[in-house]
């Protein structure tokens, strides 16, 4: 029963990441990306260019090629991927129709003329409208049912196909707007991936060592008096000199992290350490001062 809550609990928050990710993709598109002629990534940046190019509604255009996409899914794609896609391509253009009087109000009451300001919100919104619907699990729909059939068919990865789609959008809209507007979609498309990520990961609050070292006496001591948090060895063999040792395992704050380094360093110039940036770590002997280890 628990069990069941909680996978209650958490399609809930899913779907409430998406509707509200949606909407938040949808206003950036017509609060920031269509006034200014921002052509960042999928078949939003195509209707941009075909509403300056022909004089056709971005929003109608999106309209259109989502339902042309859907059909294509389901031929290509199968059933099952066509309703994984489904959710996105409808609420998507929804959402754009819905958000867009929103949008006029924030546009003539609360954003500026500032266009650095203007492309400073494009790239916050974006990232984190971007990251909640990764997040969820879902997607647009659009030119991500086109890097489906791209790589189901020729093998490609999805992530290099879309990288490939954005930069030949990009540049289109480059020609049709000019080059500083290229640019401009570029630096959102680039600086966007940060808050996607930061949504998708969570904030690095803590690094985790892996650390071998002919002193594990000396680097256990470290760990328990200095910096007051638990460790794990794990017995290892190198694979070169197939010499048998030990590798210590522990997870440190960030604030920790040069501290503990050096530190290691001072008391083994030859230990052999790699060091990762840790999201989030559950469970274990962890300092109680910081909770969130």
């Amino acid at each position: 029963m628990q069990n069941d809550n909680s996978e209650t609990r958490e399609a809930i928050f899913q779907g409430l990441f998406f509707v509200i990710g949606v909407f938040l993709y949808a206003l950036c598109f017509n609060l920031f990306l269509i006034p200014n002629d921002l052509v960042v990534s999928g078949f939003s940046g195509v209707a941009i260019v075909v509403q300056r190019l022909f004089g056709w509604d971005a929003s109608i255009f999106i309209y259109i090629i989502n339902g042309l996409l859907l059909l294509v899914c389901l031929i290509f794609l199968g059933w099952k991927a066509t309703v994984h896609n489904l959710a996105g391509s409808i609420m998507y253009p929804l959402m754009i129709t819905f958000s867009n009087p929103i949008a006029q109000f924030l546009d003539r009451y609360i954003i500026g003329d500032d266009f650095y300001l203007i492309l400073l919100f494009a790239i916050i919104l974006y990232g984190v409208s971007s990251g909640l619907i990764y997040r969820a699990g879902f997607s647009t729909g659009g030119s991500d049912i086109i890097m489906q059939i791209v790589n189901k068919y020729f093998k490609i990865s999805e992530s290099k196909a879309m990288i490939l789609a954005n930069v030949l959008i990009i540049l289109v809209g480059m020609l049709v707007f000019g080059f500083n507007k290229g640019v401009y979609s570029f630096i959102i498309l680039i600086c966007s991936t940060y808050f996607i990520d930061k949504i998708m990961f969570g904030l690095q609050t803590s690094k985790v060592f892996y650390i071998y070292t002919k002193r594990v006496r000396k680097i256990k001591k470290l760990i328990l008096n200095d910096f007051q948090t638990g460790f794990t060895v794990i017995p290892s063999r190198g694979g070169y000199s197939r010499k048998r040792g030990f590798m210590i395992m522990c997870v440190v704050a960030n604030r920790d992290y040069y501290l503990f380094k050096q530190k290691i360093l001072e008391i083994d110039p030859q230990a052999f350490i790699i060091i990762n940036s840790c999201y989030e770590v559950n469970g274990g002997v962890k300092r109680k001062s910081l909770p969130f280890l």
